[in-house]
């Protein structure tokens, strides 16, 4: 490989997980959250995060899965995956969706 780098594997931890999980919980509002995401994430992660918070909310919603991979976009197999999520019995994406003001539930914006 000439010219480049081979990246070390990062190796995350349970601890390490639960240290980043403590401090996005200490933030206090949603504007404030907004300001911490770009800054702790790539624009490249933030729209692979927000793309999948999206696909998320409408799978809730209950819009089939066809029309979502053609509204968004994206192939099917991430949108499985969005769906295997919410079908967990113990899914804290679905109890975190279904706390949202009816407002965000009804699309939370523009498709990226």
């Amino acid at each position: 490989m000439i010219g480049r780098m081979k990246r070390a594997q990062h190796k995350m931890t349970q601890q390490m997980i639960a240290a980043l999980a403590e401090a996005l919980a200490s933030v206090r509002s949603a504007e404030e959250m907004e300001r911490l995401l770009p800054e702790l994430l790539t624009d490249a992660e933030l729209r692979d995060i927000t793309l999948r918070w999206q696909l998320l909310g409408l799978l809730a919603q209950g819009l089939p899965q066809r029309k979502i991979a053609d509204d968004l976009q994206i192939s099917l197999c991430k949108i499985t995956r969005g769906a295997r999520i919410l079908k967990g019995a113990d899914s804290v994406c679905l109890k975190v969706l279904r706390a949202r003001p009816r407002r965000q539930r009804q699309g939370g914006g523009e498709a990226p």
